[in-house]
């Protein structure tokens, strides 16, 4: 049987945009008065579905944030991301080496913010017609229907499919749709613990680089 496809996640797994985008929500909420290093933001928002970040937001300032903070915070972001982003290291060579096997990226993020960061890494071709976003499912991760969804459009039993993971989110997603998961600790938003985390949340394999996962999918 040939090797089973590949489903990746995208932010903080091709994408070294954690950083970015956590870097951008903690500069806006300590303009707003509530003061937030990008360590508290990833602690407090990171992998959270925005409703929850919101209900946090206003448990912390005490009263709802703007209405705009959505969209103010997405515009920038994708400036952030256009400006700076770059890749997981190792990331692209993992990619190109795949040949024709199937994969598909399943990112909680938008469409737009994908496709503006495909375009940034020069992955769009990588990736044509299978990427599939947070927008096309209605229960985001931890549910596994961006998993399966993904599996459907490769037309492939998700039992075969191994995904890439950094959240704990994303592994509980990946675990809920039948797939192995390997979790993956190599960007730069990682911190003391993140593995032990996506152990718990049930990953198959925790690893630390790109060259480690090819070794445990070749």
């Amino acid at each position: 049987m040939s090797p089973g496809p590949i489903i990746f996640d995208f932010d903080g797994v091709i994408a070294d945009s954690e950083a970015l985008a956590n870097g951008v929500l903690a500069e806006r909420l300590t303009a707003l008065g509530l003061t937030t290093t990008i360590d508290q933001a990833f602690d407090r928002y990171m992998g959270r579905r925005w409703h929850e970040v919101l209900a946090r937001i206003e448990q912390g300032l005490g009263y709802p944030p703007p209405a705009d903070l959505g969209d103010t915070l997405k515009a920038a972001t994708l400036a952030r991301l256009r400006d700076d982003l770059v890749e997981v290291p190792g990331a692209s060579a993992f990619i190109r080496a795949l040949g024709d096997r199937p994969r598909a990226i399943a990112s909680s993020s938008s469409a737009d913010r994908l496709a503006l960061c495909l375009e940034v890494l020069g992955l769009e071709a990588a990736f044509s017609g299978k990427v599939f976003s947070a927008d096309m499912v209605v229960r985001g991760k931890p549910d596994p229907d961006i998993y399966l969804l993904a599996a459907r459009a490769l037309a492939v039993d998700p039992h075969r499919c191994t995904v890439i993971e950094d959240s704990a989110s994303g592994v509980l997603a990946g675990k809920a749709a039948g797939m192995r998961v390997i979790g993956l600790c190599a960007g730069s938003h990682i911190r003391p613990g993140h593995a032990e985390r996506l152990l718990d949340a049930g990953a198959d394999h925790v690893v630390g680089t790109w060259e480690e996962v090819a070794r445990l999918t070749g």
